[in-house]
């Protein structure tokens, strides 16, 4: 079964932190990129970083370089986005999401949203 769930979206006043996590399948998690994106009200889907396992590459969108951090752990099945001095701005649907690593790259997926498989989303909301 090919899942991808995500969970720890909630409510941040600015300048806080939380952390999101999304629990994968093992096929998925053995053979495929993982990515978290983000939708914020009235734009377009947003790549916000992506990790390739096997090369330990990790990608940053600018607007989140050195205050998010991705990870995952094997034995839990679980991809981890860290979130640090949170911005209105960060305010939207986060997803994680999926893309096999042999049909393009993690900059691909990251930039162009080239994803074979979607989460249904956690609500992020930083407000205070």
């Amino acid at each position: 079964q090919l899942q991808l769930v995500e969970s720890g979206g909630g409510l941040v006043q600015p300048g806080g932190s939380l952390n999101l996590s999304c629990a994968v399948s093992a096929f998925i998690l053995d053979n495929y990129m993982i990515g978290w994106f983000r939708q914020a009200p009235g734009k377009e889907r947003e790549g916000l970083s992506c990790l390739m396992e096997s090369t330990r590459s990790k990608y940053y969108a600018e607007s989140v370089k050195g205050r998010f951090t991705i990870s995952r752990d094997n034995a839990k099945r679980t991809v981890y986005l860290q979130m640090s001095s949170l911005k209105p701005e960060d305010t939207g649907v986060y997803y994680c999401a999926a893309k096999s690593a042999r049909t393009t790259s993690l900059h691909n997926m990251c930039l162009r949203g080239w994803v074979d498989y979607w989460g249904q989303g956690t609500q992020v909301t930083i407000s205070s």
